[in-house]
């Protein structure tokens, strides 16, 4: 197993086919995919798809979403990471997105913050990015809240398949500015 990188209460990792009971609680959760589309899973079979389909990122691009553990319990409660994204979005092609989803049970505890400046530092500090964009639903005041923490700025809106949602962006020299605490 992989680690990627580590903080004071989680582990990001590689994500695994023995993630996939995990990863069914947390997909197949409407609320989770309230501002995602609105397409939650209803079989297992969906969620193996889905892995497979991750492994598969990290073997293309050398990056994708990541298994997010808690340390204390050793509980698998989200995953994040950053994408190549490869279509166009927003008139950008071929640049890393940052995302994150968690079990709803561990929402408003910080971790989605803290897993997203570890995944920004490690883009910045392991990958040497230029650049890291995000997008969220325009509605996502709780990712909005999160990109911004992370240090990425809200560069305006735009549609995507007819929701309105920002966009977001940090770049390396940005981050350089955030200082030693990032």
């Amino acid at each position: 197993m992989k680690i990627f990188t580590q903080t004071e209460r989680l582990i990001l990792r590689e994500l695994h086919p023995t993630d996939a009971t995990a990863m069914f609680v947390l997909d197949s959760d409407p609320e989770v995919h309230r501002y995602v589309g609105n397409k939650p899973v209803t079989t297992i079979g969906q969620v193996d798809d889905v892995i497979q389909f991750i492994r598969q990122q990290y073997v293309d691009n050398g990056i994708g979403r990541w298994a997010v553990v808690e340390k204390k319990s050793g509980q698998f409660i989200g995953w994040a990471g950053l994408k190549l994204m490869k279509e166009v979005v927003n008139d950008h092609v071929n640049y890393y997105d940052i995302g994150y989803r968690f079990i709803r049970q561990y929402w408003g505890l910080g971790y989605a913050t803290e897993a997203a400046r570890a995944i920004r530092d490690y883009g910045f500090d392991q990958m040497n990015l230029i650049e890291i964009n995000a997008q969220a639903d325009a509605a996502n005041k709780a990712s909005d809240h999160v990109l911004l923490k992370t240090g990425l700025a809200n560069l305006g809106n735009f549609l995507c398949e007819g929701v309105e949602n920002n966009w977001y962006a940090i770049t390396r020299e940005e981050w350089k500015l955030l200082g030693p605490t990032k």
